[in-house]
């Protein structure tokens, strides 16, 4: 008789755990698959930035190569003819022979503009406001909703989430009885439409799941809270700079890199060193671009000036392939260079996020990388749409339809792994106190929300 109540109450704990899990699913779906859309709607027109930038901005990128290149200081003067009270920000040489230079300017208006320059005949061939560059409006969109700090922190809940709904759905997924793949691996095709209706979601989401995961563990570096906490982290434990990073004793500074400039992601909190003023005479930008071309520099870096009379020149490169990253900072009187930062200085930890982040934005390979991340972008579309379309034919008219709630108390397991991931993304935790508070002094107090929501 024991035995027989054991097993029911082992039962009966299951068929628990499954409703609290399924029900955890469905709202995390409900809530963040829109916002998961909208990042792999944007994540796959960005995907193709290259190849649509080539198309869009072709009268401004192509150059007929000539035998000789006139001097970046040429190019620049032109740029400072068209646009007198303007200050010089940016030079962006072209990274081969039949692409322009670009020249970026702060205009007395207090807009930053890029005025292409042809390398060989000096003429401009146009300006662009940067404000306006679609792709970048596209990035903007994909990163922070273009809502600013509150649109990243969005991004950044809906991304940790979608770690939930992975971590779910394969709880959900995992065959506990059935023998053969239909509807675990394959759809069932021939078994009626609600059940054809359930493989579509299920089935495409497991396929994607690694590909899924790999692009929101890939993204979150970017992140402004998780990723700034990260980063902090992977500094403060070491795995930061190593001494053949300067040239010379490193800098005691307060001012990062990524204060004054792009940079790849391994370079971003590295201290900007300062310039010995000596005699006020800067170097020329000529000087500058024969350091970068002696120090090979990948021909896509860009030219960051410096912004005081203690500044430096900025020198950095993030190419399609991560292991071409540099970052270099050069003293604006003697041209001397006080820190080196390449790929092969990083840190492991460094080196793993430099690929990933190339691997996310699809350069490391080229087309197939292009075309892998665009299946895994629209797979994630339609198991969110599957899903949103399974959840609207299952639902009754009067209600939700979510899953009958349990105490989460009961279900120990489920309640450790949700603290776990609320401790690793903070966002989630905190998210998860906001759910429960409303679920106990709201839902739980209200019959009609109660009773549309079953809970």
């Amino acid at each position: 008789m024991s035995s027989i109540k054991e097993a029911t109450n082992k039962k009966n704990t299951k068929a628990s755990l499954y409703q609290t899990v399924w029900r955890w699913h469905f709202y995390a779906g409900i809530i963040f698959a829109p916002f998961l859309i909208i990042l792999a709607i944007t994540g796959s027109i960005y995907l193709f930035k290259p190849q649509i930038e080539n198309v869009i901005y072709q009268d401004y990128y192509e150059v007929n190569p000539q035998e000789d290149r006139i001097t970046a200081t040429e190019q620049i003067e032109e740029a400072k003819r068209l646009y007198p009270d303007s200050v010089v920000t940016k030079y962006r040489p072209g990274e081969n022979d039949e692409r322009s230079s670009e020249v970026s300017i702060m205009t007395s208006d207090n807009e930053s503009l890029a005025v292409f320059i042809d390398p060989y005949t000096g003429k401009s061939l146009g300006e662009l406001n940067n404000a306006d560059r679609i792709m970048d409006r596209i990035e903007e969109f994909h990163g922070e909703l273009m809502a600013g700090t509150l649109g990243d922190r969005i991004v950044e809940l809906a991304a940790c989430w979608a770690i939930v709904l992975i971590v779910t759905g394969l709880f959900l997924w995992f065959p506990r009885k059935k023998k053969d793949l239909s509807g675990v691996l394959i759809p069932r095709f021939n078994k009626g439409k609600k059940i054809f209706r359930r493989d579509l979601h299920v089935v495409p989401a497991f396929w994607i799941t690694a590909g899924m995961l790999f692009l929101i563990m890939t993204g979150l570096p970017w992140s402004g809270f998780w990723g700034n906490q990260f980063q902090a982290l992977v500094t403060n434990t070491g795995f930061g700079y190593p001494p053949s990073v300067w040239i010379g004793d490193a800098p005691s500074s307060i001012v990062q890199t990524k204060d004054i400039a792009d940079v790849p992601w391994a370079a971003e909190t590295l201290e900007v060193p300062k310039s010995e003023v000596q005699g006020l005479i800067p170097i020329s930008i000529d000087e500058v671009v024969e350091i970068a071309n002696s120090e090979g520099m990948h021909p896509s870096y860009t030219v960051i000036f410096p912004n005081d009379k203690e500044g430096v020149f900025t020198l950095s490169a993030f190419p399609p392939k991560a292991q071409d990253e540099a970052t270099i900072h050069i003293d604006q009187y003697t041209g001397a260079v006080l820190a080196d930062y390449r790929y092969d200085n990083y840190g492991l930890i460094g080196k793993i996020v430099a690929w990933g982040i190339t691997l996310h934005k699809g350069t490391q390979f080229g087309l197939i990388n292009q075309l892998i991340s665009l299946l895994i972008c629209l797979g994630i579309i339609l198991v969110a749409v599957s899903g949103f379309y399974l959840w609207w034919k299952r639902k009754p008219k009067k209600d939700l339809g979510a899953p009958k709630a349990i105490s989460i108390k009961k279900m120990k397991f489920f309640l450790l792994l949700m603290i776990g991931l609320g401790i690793v993304f903070p966002l989630v935790g905190l998210s998860l106190i906001v759910v429960l508070a409303i679920d106990w002094l709201i839902i739980k107090r209200i019959p009609r929300l109660r009773k549309f929501l079953n809970a």
